[in-house]
């Protein structure tokens, strides 16, 4: 076989594997090819270069190698063996092993975050942006998704603008005895400013100073890992609104924040995180809404 036309047949495999080009270069520099040691030695520069286009790949596993930074397991600042100023723990209790080991999380904590139903967008004013009777429609398909999902839920919280707040008590209704909590903090607003910008929507700078300030503070209260008391999992719902949850994923996964507007949600849909004791957090479920049949889904 000539060279020309082995190094076109090499060329078409290299886009699958490194390690064919290497060995057929050493073939090439054996004389294996037809050629003699000091011809094939001529060309391996060549083919070098094509092994030096190929991605960096990890030694043990042929995948790529990460190169982003490493799993803060001290995000939520509730590591037990970090004190709040970064500093390790000295103890100097009798048995240090148990107490650390009382003051380490032992539950697994799962937050759905639930968007609020479709409203009216015509409203001039939150009190006048109540659900639409499809709106209503999706939050009752909503709570009985998830009173079918037969979990123990610890908690219902909702923001308190008008739309969320009647998603949850829709919601409700089909998990009775559950407690409704509502909280200022988890109102819609501009988390912060998203990359890349968009055109249809560019609140003022103020904006996203004061409503990140908030959102980010919304997000401490709520997205943490459990409490050392704690000995059960718990299931916490969530009604708020897209913005927010959005924010939240990103945080949670430590994903640049500003990347939250490339995500979209219909109204109605169930975003499941988990946060175990150790601080890994899991995505579950991102904006679920099969539950709804198709002619009921929008995204206002």
């Amino acid at each position: 076989m000539s060279y020309r036309k082995t190094f076109k047949l090499i060329c078409g495999f290299t886009g699958g594997s490194a390690v064919l080009v290497f060995a057929a270069a050493v073939a090439e520099s054996r004389g294996y090819f037809g050629e003699s040691r000091g011809e094939a030695a001529g060309r391996w520069s060549r083919l070098t270069v094509v092994q030096a286009a190929q991605p960096a790949w990890t030694s043990a596993r042929n995948t790529p190698a990460p190169n982003g930074p490493s799993w803060d397991f001290n995000w939520d600042k509730r590591d037990p063996s970090v004190l709040s100023n970064g500093k390790k723990k000295d103890s100097v209790a009798e048995d240090p092993s148990s107490e650390q080991d009382n003051g380490k999380p032992k539950a697994t904590r799962h937050i759905l975050l639930i968007r609020h139903s479709q409203y009216n967008l015509s409203g001039s004013s939150d009190r006048e942006r109540i659900l639409t009777p499809l709106g209503r429609e999706q939050a009752e398909l909503t709570g009985r998704r998830l009173a079918a999902m037969g979990l123990k839920y610890d908690v219902l919280i909702h923001s308190s603008m008008a739309r969320a707040t009647e998603t949850a008590q829709i919601i409700s209704k089909h998990l009775p005895g559950l407690e409704l909590v509502s909280c200022d903090m988890l109102r819609e607003g501009a988390p912060i400013e998203p990359v890349p910008p968009v055109t249809h929507w560019k609140p003022e700078a103020v904006q996203y100073h004061e409503d990140g300030a908030r959102i980010e503070a919304a997000f401490r209260r709520y997205i943490h890992r459990a409490d050392p008391k704690q000995k059960e999992d718990s299931y916490e719902i969530i009604v708020c609104h897209a913005n927010v949850i959005r924010y939240f994923v990103c945080r949670a996964l430590q994903f640049p924040p500003e990347g939250w507007l490339r995500m979209g949600l219909h109204n109605g849909s169930i975003t499941w995180l988990t946060i175990r004791p150790s601080g890994r957090v899991g995505l579950r479920t991102l904006g679920d809404a099969g539950f709804m049949p198709p002619d009921k889904l929008t995204r206002t």
